[in-house]
């Protein structure tokens, strides 16, 4: 096409004749001589018949190149508007590819020269470079002076890169890119990249701008250049599918009998031949050129992104052209790139080999190179980006799948364990695994059940909520097989006790993940919105496992109702039914024979676990929504009725008489199940609360009670007393009588519980000590907000002997060492068992100084303990101190302070007034307050006051007593201002002034001038106070009278001052945080009006 018989301006012809023509100039600018280097194979060697190219410097310099575009300048539309360019023809895609690209060879056919142009320049604006290259440019500079040229031009900080710039018009730009190179060698795969000057431009250019040091040219070129060679492969492809049906034509013609061969028809075959073989050898050779001289180089460049662009298109040769490409000489590079440092380029390894292990005709081709890299492969398994890990266990699978022996044992037992992987899609792709395994093509579902889940439950014996998860996407059928579980459990027991129990264990998770339709707690973020068909599914599961086990759960229960383990998981079932189904269905005679099973179950076992169970029941059961509730609440009235006649008459017996073993059992028994029920059900109107009051009080008062029962009396008058404010709370007005009482029993039952903090038995004071601080919680002065002011009376504030007493407790229970809490050796799980239980106490007690129910300088005795027990408490005891200083931070200053000084008068008691400063205890301390410096942040200007108080407390602790010995020596307490200078550096500068003048009124005309060691404190804590703008201060402060260069320059976006500056006024700029434009203008006398206020008492 010529740009003089273009169309009218308006039409897309015209615009792509432009673009196309600029293209051919661009790309003849960078021919270079063809690169001679080895071919890609020894199968892919140049014939020797092939003529050779020619060099650049065999062109003759001067000759003219193209027309109609003299300098190489784009050409504007002929309405004046903004000029027509390739990049910007594929940057908004409104053409089709394919006329795009016919238009540019109609461009290259009439003037190659200058359509050649056209695309170099298309590369170099694709890379995000203003410059254009010219016509002279192209004549007279060789490829590496151009690209210089460019580069000097490149501004590679303005960030207009548009193959990595953000957004959809740019997602689609990159797409248009690569579909570009694609469509360009297809449409000329037949003449034009044969005529020994199109491709050896182009890939010319494209090597010297893959080796250029700016990353946009990398980048641009290196994805230019493996699109080109995938292209290029495809046309290999073809050749060699049209080579090898050329040959089988021409020896089925040669075959035949002399009289029927057709010579004509044999000599057109063997030109065919021929030329394709021609063809064949100069795309070979362009390929060696793009592999040789691009990717060998690539592949391993300092930018991910550049690298993981080669490993991606490596992996599509491979694929699409294996006779050549799927050897070792280049599976040799995706196998090394797999240590890759970055996750993107290792999943761009794994990608690449799961297409090549999808074929199974290609393993024989793979074979080498599983045997040399397997190991790598299954340890990326454990990788830590998480979606190279699931990409590496699904090629495993892949392995697998392809050959049982590639993988040893223990490469399996690898992949096994992230089943339970806390990440769901690890453990789901390893929960596929795990079915290619051991359910391979779900041949033997009914009949291997069993062995299969006696593996699972060898290998695995916990967490079996995370392993029907892992197993539910890919053994869905296998694990909903209800019918067949149960028909196992219910036949005469042929295996060990422990696969019934794992199968038990198995068969209730199964049904709460279809029932639930939700991973377990602790994979993923939340409960996802089920879809429609998702939600059918859910709800067709539930009412088949609901008419199923409807039947099927109280045979169990018969079977199993002496093995707590196994009724405990049992029980659980029913909270997944339809209840509606029992009535629905007339199915009432299985109600009332899965009642009858609960109940001999509550007689028969006293284990917490199982009662809990059978009390959770009976409350499902008994929900108002569902027609059965009758029927059950009678059976469980029964049930209650006789439980409270047999505690209330063993009660009677055990204070009447001495009680002997029987009597103490039938009482802690009963008891038990009675607690476990109170939970769940208000029992209120049996008023068992009574009689365990009457059973506490006689513990307290003979000092004989059964720990255990005294715990178990403790928790259920707690049931009782909550069930008693929820009917308060949810009564009429009438209930005022109902409400004193209340207030009485209340009253009581604390003065019990803090009775028995005193008690002899570890469990009884761990009980009473939790009890007793829910209840302070519950009954604090935040029940009466929300507009229950009427419940005023039962507000209860704790005096100082009961807080004293709670704090005692966490100081003698909580802060202990764990090897001095037990001489026996504990395994491991009982050290985290019994850690576990200190930090509840811990928390517990935290709460109350959070909500302030329990005074704030309580709290002194938990932070001194900060560094010492931070492993175990250091979250609990960091959280308090934040909540503290948002409820008051003047208070919370003060309370650090005190702890401080708690832990330097402990010192002094240890060591006497002559304190070793360099002991690790000093330091100890030192360091506790660097660390309490650190919790008051950045933000100087909130936390003035609390700091300034602080400095005012320490200052009068450290001089409160003089020496005994006479006022020429330090004060006692004088070297704990080492400790206090730790936070210095949280004073703005006006306020050191003002500390320091504070600690003057302290000091003696003598003590500024004395310099012996034993005044170093002193020293180096006024050096801090003086020391205004040095490294330790954490804020940036400029004063307000300061030259322009020196002040905080205005800048765009910056948040609008708190405060104006007035013209004349005397103050500083405070900037809210370091590197942060945001700053407050503070007004020197309102500084010192607040100050002055804040030490009017010092």
């Amino acid at each position: 096409m010529h740009l003089s018989h273009a169309k009218a301006p308006d039409t897309k012809a015209y615009a792509l004749c432009l673009s196309w023509s600029r293209v051919n100039t661009f790309l003849s600018l960078f021919y270079i001589a063809p690169l001679h280097i080895a071919p890609l194979t020894p199968s892919l060697s140049q014939s020797a018949t092939k003529k050779p190219r020619k060099s650049p410097t065999d062109k003759a310099v001067g000759v003219t190149r193209g027309r109609g575009k003299a300098n190489g300048v784009a050409v504007h539309n002929g309405e004046g508007g903004e000029p027509v360019t390739l990049f910007e023809v594929v940057k908004l895609g409104k053409s089709a590819m394919q006329s795009v690209v016919d238009d540019w060879i109609e461009s290259y056919k009439q003037d190659r020269d200058i359509a050649l142009l056209d695309l170099i320049n298309f590369f170099i604006q694709c890379s995000g470079c203003k410059g254009t290259v010219r016509i002279e440019m192209f004549r007279n500079m060789q490829n590496a002076e151009i690209i210089r040229k460019m580069t000097e031009e490149f501004d590679e900080d303005s960030g207009d890169y548009p193959l990595t710039m953000p957004g959809p018009l740019w997602k689609k730009f990159r797409y248009n890119f690569c579909e570009f190179i694609c469509v360009l060698i297809r449409q000329c795969q037949y003449s034009i990249i044969y005529d020994e000057y199109m491709m050896d431009t182009v890939i010319s250019l494209l090597t010297g701008l893959s080796d250029s040091q700016v990353r946009a040219f990398r980048h641009t070129s290196t994805l230019a250049a493996m699109k080109l060679m995938t292209a290029l492969v495809n046309v290999a492809l073809n050749l060699s599918i049209h080579q090898d049906n050329t040959q089988r034509q021409y020896e089925a013609e040669r075959n035949k009998m002399a009289g029927k061969r057709a010579n004509e028809k044999l000599e057109l075959l063997l030109q065919k031949r021929k030329e394709l073989q021609e063809n064949q050898d100069e795309i070979e050779n362009m390929m060696n050129s793009i592999f040789k001289g691009i990717f060998v180089h690539r592949y391993r460049d300092a930018i991910a992104e550049i690298r993981a662009i080669c490993i991606e298109e490596i992996g599509v040769w491979m694929k699409m052209y294996s006779d050549a490409f799927l050897n070792d000489s280049y599976l040799k590079y995706v196998g090394w790139t797999l240590h890759d440092r970055q996750g993107e380029v290792r999943l761009k390894c794994l990608k690449a080999l799961q297409n090549l292990y999808t074929n199974r005709e290609l393993f024989p081709k793979l074979e080498l190179f599983t045997n040399r890299f397997k190991d790598r492969i299954v340890s990326m398994t454990l990788d830590k980006e998480y979606d190279v890990a699931v990409e590496a266990i699904r090629l495993v699978t892949l392995i697998l799948q392809g050959s049982e022996d590639a993988l040893s044992n223990e490469d399996c037992e690898n992949v096994y364990h992230l089943v339970y992987s806390a990440h769901r899609p690890v453990a789901v792709a390893a929960g596929e695994f795990l079915h290619r395994k051991y359910v391979p093509l779900g041949i033997f579902v009914i009949t291997s059940f069993s062995i299969t889940m006696g593996i699972y439950s060898h290998i695995y014996n916990m967490h079996a909520a995370y392993l029907v998860d892992s197993l539910w996407e890919s053994s869905q059928e296998l694990l909903k097989d209800w019918e067949c579980m149960t028909e196992l459990l219910l036949e005469e027991p042929d295996q060990h006790i422990v696969q019934e129990s794992a199968l038990i264990e198995l068969m209730v998770c199964t049904i709460r993940q279809a029932a639930e339709a939700h991973p377990p707690v602790g994979r993923g973020t939340g409960k996802r919105v089920l879809t429609a068909k998702e939600r059918k599914t859910q709800i067709d599961d539930k009412n088949k496992l609901t008419e199923h086990f409807i039947m099927a759960l109280p045979m169990l229960l018969s079977k199993y109702q002496a093995d707590s383990e196994k009724v405990a998981n049992l029980l659980q079932i029913p909270q997944f039914f339809d209840l509606d189904v029992y009535s629905a269905g007339r199915m009432e005679k299985h109600l009332d024979a899965l009642l009858k099973q609960i109940r001999l179950v509550v007689e028969k076992h006293i284990e917490a676990d199982v009662l809990e169970a059978c009390s959770k029941t009976y409350s499902i059961l008994c929900s108002e929504e569902y027609t059965i509730m009758n029927r059950v609440d009678i059976a469980r009235s029964q049930l209650i009725d006789e439980m409270t006649d047999r505690f209330a008459h063993s009660v009677e017996e055990l204070l009447q008489e001495e009680a002997d073993d029987d009597d103490i059992y039938n009482v802690l028994a009963t008891l038990k199940r009675l607690t476990a029920f109170h939970n769940a059900h208000d029992l209120t109107r049996w008023d068992l609360f009574g009689n365990c009051y009457r059973l506490l009080k006689a513990g307290i008062e003979q000092g004989s009670m059964p720990e255990q029962i005294a715990v178990q009396a403790l928790q259920c008058s707690h049931y009782s007393i909550l069930w008693q404010l929820v009917k308060i709370t949810e009564g009429a007005p009438s209930k005022v009588q109902t409400a004193g009482h209340y207030q009485r029993v209340v009253k009581s039952f604390l003065a019990v519980c803090q009775q028995c903090l005193s008690n002899v038995n570890t469990p009884v004071k761990e009980q009473a000590f939790m009890l007793l601080c829910d209840l302070l919680m519950i009954f604090s002065h935040q029940l009466v907000s929300g507009g229950r002011e009427g419940l005023q009376p039962l507000v209860f504030n704790p005096d100082s002997t009961l807080q004293n007493e709670l704090l005692n407790f966490v100081l003698d229970h909580v802060f202990i060492d764990q090897d001095d809490e037990n001489q026996n050796e504990e395994d491991e799980a009982n050290k985290i068992e019994a850690l576990h239980k200190r930090r509840n106490l811990l928390a517990a007690f935290s709460k109350l100084i959070i909500y302030d129910i329990v005074d704030m300088p309580a709290a002194a005795d938990i932070f001194k303990h900060y560094m010492k027990y931070y492993n175990d408490y250091g979250d609990i005891i960091k959280e308090t101190l934040s909540k503290t200083r948002q409820t008051d931070k003047i208070q919370c200053a003060k309370t650090l302070i005190l702890s401080l000084q708690q832990l330097f008068n402990e010192l002094l008691q240890d060591q006497g007034p002559n304190l070793d400063r360099t002991s690790s205890h000093v330091s100890g301390i030192k360091e506790l307050a660097r660390r309490f410096a650190l919790t008051f942040g950045l933000d100087q200007i909130k936390t003035r006051e609390a700091v300034a108080t602080l400095h005012k407390d320490g200052i009068e602790f450290a001089f409160k007593f003089q020496n005994p010995r006479g006022a020429e020596l330090p004060p006692i307490n004088l070297a704990f201002l080492e400790v206090l200078s730790e936070f210095s550096s949280k004073l703005l500068r006006q306020d050191k002034k003002t500390v320091h003048s504070y600690l003057e009124k302290f000091m003696s005309e003598t003590m500024s001038e004395r310099r012996e060691d034993v005044w170093l404190p002193l020293i180096s804590y006024r050096n801090s106070l003086l020391t205004g703008g040095d490294e330790g201060d954490r804020m940036s402060v400029t004063s307000g009278s300061s030259s322009k260069t020196g002040s905080v320059r205005s800048k765009k976006g910056r948040p609008p001052l708190h405060k104006k500056r007035i013209e004349g006024e005397t103050g500083f700029i405070v900037r809210t945080r370091p590197g942060s434009v945001g700053e407050i203008w503070v007004r020197t006398s309102e500084l010192k009006s607040q100050l002055y206020c804040l030490f009017q008492n010092m």
